[in-house]
């Protein structure tokens, strides 16, 4: 009885300080990104984020956190392999560190269009970049989209692949990226995403390349005075998560959890295509000039980094997203 007495005190002292276990809490998804609160990346995970809420009844909650505020992507890619953290959205550039095959997307001009992307991204090709992570304990669970990437400068017009030469361009941790951009003369500046702003606006460099969404959002047209619609890399972006993290969901959460991210990825997808049709007339009005390349001059001056990376990507996986 004394026993009991002291059991039943205990208990009685626990729920009044509120610090009894809580019954059927929601397992929580932390979801890194590393854009702004109003691009595309978080519209589309706040809709990723309803859609499992609702299919799992409230069991699976996902908190977002922007704007690079638990690491950079490299940093969020190497947390969800650790499970320090269950998930993230980065672009597909810096999974190349990780698997060599996603070098493929980032072979300047190899992408003409959406529909191939999204075709290759949806396949058989998609599925193997894929496979190529589940050694390192992730889950890729769709892949969205970031857009086709454009550049942008301080010191002056883009019209012909010589107008690059000489320029500091902000770029990703990524090695075609990077060869690239040395091929046509400039200087290549890996960088993290949070660190570029500060470093465009000090003119540490010259300038910097991505989807025209990520320089609406960003602001770089208050650091950036001229933009050239190059298009020279298409930009894919994959929803990974810990595959421990994933393993210790019930079957149902788990379905759930792959639909909304195939739902959400659709949703995202088209929000940047109707997106995309405004952002050249605002950025024009927020005060950038606007240049149209040499589209042909640009492919065929970086046709060597073809050359450079065959044998590390696979002349194979470059057949097959050609073949799309």
């Amino acid at each position: 009885m004394k026993r009991l007495c002291l059991v039943l005190t205990l208990v009685v002292c626990i729920l009044g300080l509120g610090i009894a276990p809580v019954l059927g809490a929601p397992k929580i998804i932390r979801l890194n990104h590393t854009l702004a609160p109003d691009s595309h990346y978080h519209k589309g995970l706040e809709y990723f984020a309803e859609l499992i809420a609702e299919k799992t009844n409230g069991e699976v909650e996902v908190q977002i956190f922007h704007s690079s505020q638990l690491g950079s992507e490299r940093d969020a890619i190497e947390g969800v392999i650790l499970g320090t953290l269950e998930a993230t959205l980065v672009s597909t550039a810096p999974l190349a560190n990780f698997s060599k095959q996603f070098l493929v997307f980032d072979l300047p001009f190899i992408v003409k269009d959406r529909a191939t992307a999204y075709a290759a991204l949806d396949g058989e090709l998609g599925d193997m970049m894929a496979k190529s992570l589940e050694d390192k304990g992730i889950k890729t669970l769709a892949f969205w989209e970031n857009g086709f990437r454009m550049l942008t400068n301080s010191r002056r017009p883009i019209e012909r692949p010589e107008d690059v030469a000489g320029l500091k361009i902000r770029l990703m941790e990524n090695p075609v990226h990077m060869a690239t951009f040395r091929v046509l003369g400039a200087a290549p500046v890996p960088m993290p995403f949070g660190e570029l702003f500060t470093a465009l606006q000090q003119r540490t460099v010259d300038g910097q390349e991505n989807p025209l969404v990520i320089i609406q959002t960003s602001k770089f047209y208050e650091v950036q005075k001229h933009l050239a619609l190059t298009g020279h890399f298409y930009a894919p972006a994959a929803l990974l998560i810990g595959q421990r993290f994933f393993n210790s969901l019930t079957p149902e959460q788990q379905q759930a959890i792959q639909e909304a991210a195939i739902e959400a990825r659709d949703w995202e997808r088209q929000y940047c295509i109707d997106l995309e049709a405004s952002l050249v007339a605002e950025l024009k009005a927020a005060g950038m000039e606007v240049t149209y390349p040499d589209l042909d001059a640009f492919e065929k001056a970086v046709q060597p980094v073809y050359e450079e990376f065959e044998a590390e990507i696979g002349a194979d996986v470059i057949r097959a997203l050609r073949g799309y």
